[in-house]
């Protein structure tokens, strides 16, 4: 039995989480804008980016599970993406200076095939301390600000910058590891055997199937 998940996002980040769970995960990048809606609040577009971001990859592989997941920083009612450039990086950072933030993550689970889709999202609540000019310059040019939702990484340099985090930690890095799991087990892509938890593709009605390894 194959221990196997389709990820609809190049996020290397939420890649290693996954993998480090002990799941063998298919890489396969969405390919769709992630431009916001007109009056679409923030949670409401992280769940619809990753909820579409799940169900084309879905089409192409109606017979996997496929996760979608999106994540933006929200501070003061700014959304900040990812940051294009050395200006924007920095914009980011001096909006996040000595505030609290939010940080939502939209995710879903769809299979085709079983005719199931599951999405939720995620909120962590992110102090960062008051950053000084030379900081922000120093950090943006080790080159971590880029492809990160806020300009910084959590889990990398840019830990120096965090004075406290209520919520779920994973969610900052990208994916929500608790609320995911649990999702997975609610829809009955998840099962646990004294072998560990087992991806189910295919139709299994006994679970002791896949403690035999069959």
């Amino acid at each position: 039995m194959e221990n196997r998940l389709i990820l609809a996002s190049g996020s290397v980040r939420r890649y290693e989480m996954l993998a480090r769970m002990g799941f063998d995960v298919d890489v396969v990048p969405a390919e769709i804008s992630e431009s916001p809606l007109p009056r679409e609040t923030p949670s409401e577009q992280v769940l619809r980016l990753a909820t579409t971001k799940a169900k084309r990859i879905a089409e192409r592989e109606p017979g996997r599970w496929v996760i979608g997941a999106d994540t933006i920083v929200v501070v003061n009612g700014v959304v900040l993406g990812k940051p294009k450039s050395r200006e924007e990086a920095l914009w980011m950072l001096s909006l996040l200076s000595g505030q609290e933030h939010t940080v939502l993550t939209g995710f879903a689970v769809c299979h085709l095939e079983k005719g199931k889709i599951g999405q939720g999202f995620a909120e962590t609540k992110v102090k960062v301390k008051t950053l000084r000019p030379s900081e922000m310059e120093w950090y943006v040019s080790t080159q971590e600000p880029f492809d990160k939702a806020g300009a910084y990484a959590i889990q990398g340099i840019g830990s120096f910058m965090i004075e406290s985090v209520r919520g779920s930690y994973s969610n900052v890095v990208g994916l929500p590891l608790c609320e995911l799991i649990e999702m997975l087990f609610s829809l009955g892509a998840l099962v646990i055997t004294d072998r560990g938890w087992h991806v189910v593709n295919e139709n299994v009605t006994d679970p002791r199937e896949l403690s035999q390894g069959t």
